[in-house]
C-alpha cells in the first residue's frame, strides 16, 4: 500500500521551520509494510489544502495529515480533509465537554473558537490525545474514483507538536493500522561507496537491479559517497529479506572493494575496525583540513582503541616545530608537496609512536596562500592536495586535484585519506 504524508501548516514554507514529523511518520508506516510514495507541504490556505487532499485521494491508499488541527481560523486540516472526502463534520459532545473541562481546571473561560476541535468528520474514530486538547482522527471509508470504481482509503488527522504526534501515532494509530492492513514485511539494505561517480555506479549496477522489479532501488550521492539503498515489500519478512540479499550480493559482485560497507556503517567506522583487527595504531598530521579528519574519526565511539591522536600543522613553523619538517624542504618545495606530506606522515608516526599514520596537506582556497616572499606555494592551484600514508613498509603518496569550494575540498581530503588506509588495510 501507498501513503502519502500532508504537512499542514504556512511555517515549514518559510526557512526557519522544517518538517521533521514526516520522518518519523515514514518510519512508523514502513514498519508496517507501507511505502511512502509521497510528501507534500501546504500552507493554511483552504484551497491549496483542500485541493492537496483530493490529490492525495486520488493517489494513496493512506493519507496522514500532520497539523492544523488547533482553535485558530488557519487550522484547516478538519474541514479541508471532510471537503476533499464529501463528508460533513459533527460537533462531539464528549470532546467539547473536555475541553471546557480542561480549561476550567486553569481557572479560563474557554474561547468560542476553541469548539472547532471538537468537529469531527463523520465516520471517523476520535484517537485521545494526552499531550494536547486537539485530538487526532481515524477514518477507514470507501470512496468512489471519478471512473466509478470503490475504492478503499484510510485518513489520518494528527496533531502537528511532535510531542503530541508521536505518542499518539504510536499508542493509537499504529494499532489500528496495524489491525486493518494486510501483513507485510519491509526489509531494507543500504550498500556506501566512496570517491566513485553517481553516474559510474548506476551504469555498472542498473543490469543487474533493474531485474528485480519488485525491489525498489535508490541511488543516493553526496558528501563524496554513493549509497545504494534496496527497499523490498513482502507478506513475511523473510521472503523480503531474502529478496533485498540476493541483489546485495550481486551487487557485491559487480562493485567489489569499491563497497566499503554493506551494513550501513560509515566509512570511519569500516577503517577503525580494520585497524582493530589487523592489530594496527593511527596517527595523523593535517595541514588544510585543520583537524577534521581527527574529528571524524573520533565521532566513532571508542576509536581510541587504535587511533592514539594528532598533530593540526597549519603553519609553516608548526610544522617544523610539532612534525620535524626540516625548514630547508619547506623553502625549496612548499608546504604543499609530496616531499612534505612524506615528512609529515613519518614525523607523526615517529611521535606518536602508532604502526601507520596519514598527513594532509593541500590548498582548500578560496585562494592561494600568501606570506613571506618567495612563496613555492604561491602558484599552486586551489584544490591541490597531497595525502601520505606512512607505514613500516614505507611512505605511499598520492596527489589529487579536488574541484569545488573550501568545504568540499577539506572533506573530499578526509574521504581520499580514508579509502587509501581502507585500500591498504584489506
Amino acid at each position: 500500500m501507498l501513503a502519502e504524508i500532508i504537512a499542514v501548516g504556512s511555517e515549514m514554507l518559510t526557512p526557519h521551520r522544517q518538517d521533521t514529523n514526516s520522518l518519523f511518520l515514514t518510519a512508523g508506516l514502513n514498519d508496517l509494510g507501507v511505502t511512502v510514495a509521497f510528501k507534500t507541504i501546504v500552507g493554511d490556505n483552504r484551497s491549496h489544502l483542500t485541493a492537496a487532499a483530493r490529490i492525495a485521494l486520488q493517489r494513496a491508499d493512506i493519507i496522514v495529515f500532520s497539523g492544523g488541527l488547533g482553535p485558530t481560523e488557519d487550522d484547516l486540516t478538519r474541514e479541508c480533509a471532510a471537503e476533499a472526502l464529501g463528508l460533513t463534520l459533527q460537533q462531539d459532545p464528549l470532546v467539547l465537554e473536555s475541553l471546557r473541562q480542561r480549561f476550567a481546571a486553569r481557572n479560563i473561560p474557554m474561547p468560542p473558537n476553541n469548539m472547532r476541535q471538537a468537529d469531527v468528520i463523520s465516520g471517523a474514530e476520535l484517537l485521545p490525545n494526552a499531550n494536547g486538547s486537539a485530538p487526532g482522527q481515524y477514518l477507514d471509508t470507501d470512496i468512489t474514483t471519478p471512473s466509478g470504481r470503490i475504492v478503499r482509503k484510510i485518513v489520518l488527522l494528527l496533531p502537528g507538536p511532535p510531542k503530541e504526534l508521536k505518542p499518539l501515532f504510536d499508542t493509537e494509530a499504529k494499532p489500528r493500522l496495524a489491525a486493518a492492513l494486510p501483513p507485510r514485511f519491509l526489509a531494507r539494505r543500504i550498500l556506501r561507496m566512496a570517491l566513485i561517480p553517481e553516474s559510474t555506479v548506476d551504469a555498472r549496477t542498473a543490469p543487474i537491479y533493474k531485474q528485480f522489479t519488485d525491489v525498489e532501488t535508490t541511488i543516493l550521492a553526496g558528501h563524496g559517497e554513493i549509497q545504494l539503498h534496496f527497499l523490498c515489500t513482502k507478506p513475511t519478512l523473510a521472503a523480503a529479506q531474502a529478496r533485498v540479499d540476493e541483489l546485495t550480493t550481486l551487487i557485491q559482485r559487480e562493485m567489489g572493494d569499491d563497497i566499503f560497507s554493506a551494513d550501513d556503517r560509515s566509512l570511519p567506522e569500516v577503517v577503525l575496525n580494520l585497524l582493530d583487527l589487523s592489530g594496527h595504531t593511527l596517527s595523523v598530521a593535517e595541514s588544510c583540513t585543520g583537524g577534521l579528519l581527527a574529528e571524524r574519526i573520533t565521532a566513532v565511539p571508542n576509536s581510541s582503541r587504535v587511533f592514539s591522536g594528532g598533530l593540526v600543522t597549519y603553519s609553516n613553523e608548526s610544522k617544523t616545530t610539532l612534525a620535524n619538517v626540516p625548514q630547508p624542504v619547506l623553502d625549496e618545495h612548499g608546504a604543499v608537496s609530496s616531499p612534505v606530506a612524506r615528512l609529515l606522515a613519518e614525523g607523526v608516526r615517529d611521535r606518536l609512536g602508532t604502526t601507520l599514520a596519514l598527513s594532509i596537506t593541500g590548498i582548500a582556497g578560496p585562494t592561494a596562500p600568501s606570506g613571506p616572499q618567495p612563496n613555492p606555494d604561491a602558484a599552486k592551484p586551489v584544490g591541490l592536495v597531497y595525502i601520505a600514508l606512512a607505514t613500516p613498509e614505507g611512505t605511499g603518496i598520492r596527489e589529487l586535484k579536488i574541484m569545488g569550494d573550501r568545504d568540499r575540498v577539506r572533506l573530499w581530503a578526509t574521504m581520499h585519506a580514508l579509502e587509501l588506509l581502507r585500500h591498504h588495510l584489506l
